[in-house]
């Protein structure tokens, strides 16, 4: 188990820092949307998700590698924490911003990092008692729902305020990535397909 605590303390680190730093990689490659599945690509709940969700999937992974057969509960207490963590982002975002009536910058690096502890604290706790071991398919399952969530919902997002761009709602632009740039459609924006039928439309009127 002290393996554990070192391993732990590093992870909560490492999500941290692979969090924060995946906040900005989107725009750092030029919008790829390759990179975007995995990245937030706009200011949403749901986008910010993903900040905790794979930098944690992809330390639970290496700790599994690791300690499997030292803590044989330790897929199932990981899964729950994967899933325990990324779901306090919206849970505590929506908390203290109907509270103070707005969003706070430093509320959200703190709600950010409560779900990052929030996480790791529940692998502990579970990789001790192995309570969720006989969930572990189920844990699992979700986990894998939510993972093809992430990358589906990136460009075809549903019509819920969870999904919501804060910053295109309000002024019509991406404000963080591209300032200034007007987006008509974001469903369209953010569609592979879309944006394809758009450019040959208009390549086809252009030389009509």
């Amino acid at each position: 188990m002290t393996h554990f605590k070192r391993l732990s303390v590093i992870g909560i680190l490492f999500v941290i820092l692979t969090g924060t730093l995946s906040h900005f990689l989107y725009g750092w490659s030029g919008e790829n949307a390759l990179v975007g599945l995995f990245a937030p690509v706009n200011e949403s709940v749901w986008e910010h998700m993903k900040l905790l969700f794979f930098p944690m999937l992809l330390y639970g992974l290496f700790m599994i590698s690791r300690l499997k057969k030292e803590i044989p509960c330790l897929p199932s207490a990981l899964w729950a924490g994967v899933l325990a963590g990324t779901f306090t982002i919206p849970i505590l975002y929506y908390a203290y911003t109907f509270l103070c009536g707005r969003n706070v910058f430093l509320l959200d690096l703190g709600v950010f990092l409560l779900s990052v502890l929030a996480a790791f604290g529940t692998a502990r706790t579970f990789s001790r008692s192995c309570r969720a071991k006989p969930l572990g398919m189920l844990l699992g399952g979700a986990v894998c729902i939510l993972f093809i969530c992430f990358l589906w919902f990136t460009y075809h997002p549903p019509k819920a305020g969870i999904f919501t761009d804060p910053t295109a709602a309000q002024t019509g632009t991406r404000t963080f990535f591209n300032p200034g740039k007007p987006i008509k459609s974001r469903r369209n924006a953010h569609c592979l397909p879309c944006v394809y039928r758009m450019s040959k439309s208009k390549s086809g009127s252009s030389s009509a």
